[in-house]
């Protein structure tokens, strides 16, 4: 069955934990939306799933972002204003702007999001 026509709250199957690069953002598409994948191997948890839209931007960006930690939160950058979103929460730290996260999860060697 393709990701495009799954039913809502299915966990869906996105990559092979192969395919995630260590502090760093991969994109992929869900229901025709765009989500960034972020891997951080010493955090837990390790992996994190936000929109990829960034929203002062207007582009799908945040996959290009740098991984970082404002004031003990662990964030990323946007790669165009620099504005950084929480991992866990979405929320923007400058301004009054947040991200939809996504629930993930990893199972075996496949990375999980639930859609």
């Amino acid at each position: 069955m393709s990701a495009a026509i799954q039913m809502k709250n299915e966990w869906i199957d996105i990559c092979s934990t192969t395919d995630l690069v260590e502090y760093s953002g991969i994109s992929a598409i869900i229901n025709g939306q765009q989500i960034a994948i972020f891997y951080v191997p010493d955090a837990e948890p390790p992996v994190y799933a936000l929109d990829n839209f960034c929203p002062s931007a207007k582009a799908n960006v945040l996959a290009r972002g740098i991984i970082g930690d404002v004031n003990g939160e662990l964030v990323v950058a946007s790669p165009i204003y620099k504005e950084h979103f929480s991992l866990a929460t979405g929320q923007c730290m400058e301004k009054p702007l947040s991200v939809r996260v996504w629930p993930v999860s990893i199972q075996g060697d496949r990375v999980l999001v639930m859609a």
